[in-house]
């Protein structure tokens, strides 16, 4: 038996000896290691033998499957070794190849303005407020302080999903909604998507983006909504900017102005970007009406307030020289890379 043993030993060491890859030697082991392996079933007749040749006969068994599994181990890491050298001498990767060209993106025009805008008014202390473009009627409108006949109610100018909701048609039903829910002091913008019944040419588009800004406190003036306003347009559009107001009205301010900004790139002295004017209008502002504070349940005799808005694509073509909002919305690349 101590023979037999010896045999499968030195067969198995040089059939492992012999093979060239990892197939053959799972086949060696199954067929000396295996449940019908020789060594198995030299394992199996031990019943036939002598008590006292057992143990001896197992000890020899189980160091030659010792010896074997050692040895299927060495071989199996020589022939990976091996494949590994092989293969990388096949995949060798040339570093004095150009790379393929990689095609960078960058921020889209609006998305620019609004980043900057926010960045802005964060520096001075404002907190940033988003709301549902899907709105109540009464935030839209009736809060603002335009009541059920009001023109901008018309169907001609709203997008209505029924008589009491509508795409908002301006992010100010956010600062009724901030003015409701908390007290002064209160120092907002509200960016977003608007929805408004337009036609679409080169200044206007049902779907657009609108920055608002609200401050409540007490003591708050004109004087503080001009100061805002020029440090906005010097920090967004040059420092050598100027701003001007024109008397206006906004169902939601009183009193209410036009702001327009000098031409950052004329000077004011009259070009094609300002067609000849000196002056770009840029966005509507005004004092809050004490009928919006009382909707909101805040006392006009003790606080006073400012709000302002401004289309976010008025800013971009103002600043980028762009001549048709259309352009905004194309996703034609060779436009976007101007930015």
């Amino acid at each position: 038996m101590q023979e037999k043993i010896e045999q499968i030993r030195n067969t198995a060491e040089a059939e492992i000896t012999s093979a060239t890859s990892i197939a053959e030697l799972e086949n060696t082991r199954i067929k000396y290691l295996g449940k019908k392996g020789e060594l198995t079933l030299v394992l199996r007749g031990m019943g036939s033998l002598p008590a006292e040749e057992r143990p001896v006969v197992g000890s020899l068994v189980n160091k030659a499957r010792d010896f074997i599994e050692e040895k299927l181990s060495q071989k199996e890491r020589e022939i990976k070794e091996k494949l590994l050298e092989e293969r990388l001498k096949t995949e060798k990767i040339d570093i004095t190849m150009p790379s393929k060209k990689v095609e960078l993106g960058s921020i889209h025009p609006i998305t620019q303005i609004i980043n900057d805008v926010k960045e802005i008014f964060i520096g001075l202390g404002y907190e940033i407020a988003e709301g549902p473009e899907i709105e109540l009627a009464t935030y839209n409108f009736d809060k603002l302080n335009t009541p059920p006949d009001h023109p901008a109610r018309d169907i001609q100018d709203t997008f209505y999903i029924t008589d009491s909701i509508v795409l908002r048609s301006q992010t100010s039903p956010m600062q009724a909604r901030v003015m409701e829910q908390q007290k002064p002091p209160i120092k907002i913008i509200c960016p977003g998507t608007v929805y408004r019944s337009d036609s679409v040419d080169a200044t206007h588009s049902p779907v657009f983006h609108q920055i608002e800004g609200l401050v409540i406190d007490k003591h708050i003036s004109m004087s503080d909504l001009k100061g805002t306003l020029e440090l906005f347009a010097k920090k967004c559009l040059g420092e050598k900017t100027k701003i001007r107001f024109r008397p206006h009205h906004f169902p939601f301010t009183e009193p209410s102005a036009e702001a327009d900004v000098s031409c950052f790139v004329c000077g004011g002295k009259g070009c094609r970007v300002c067609k000849g004017e000196g002056w770009i209008e840029l966005l509507g502002c005004g004092m809050v009406h004490p009928n919006v504070l009382r909707n909101c349940n805040i006392d006009p005799e003790v606080y006073s307030g400012f709000a302002f808005g401004f289309g976010v694509e008025r800013i971009a073509m103002a600043k980028f020289g762009i001549d048709d909002m259309r352009l905004l919305y194309e996703n034609d690349v060779r436009f976007l890379k101007q930015f």
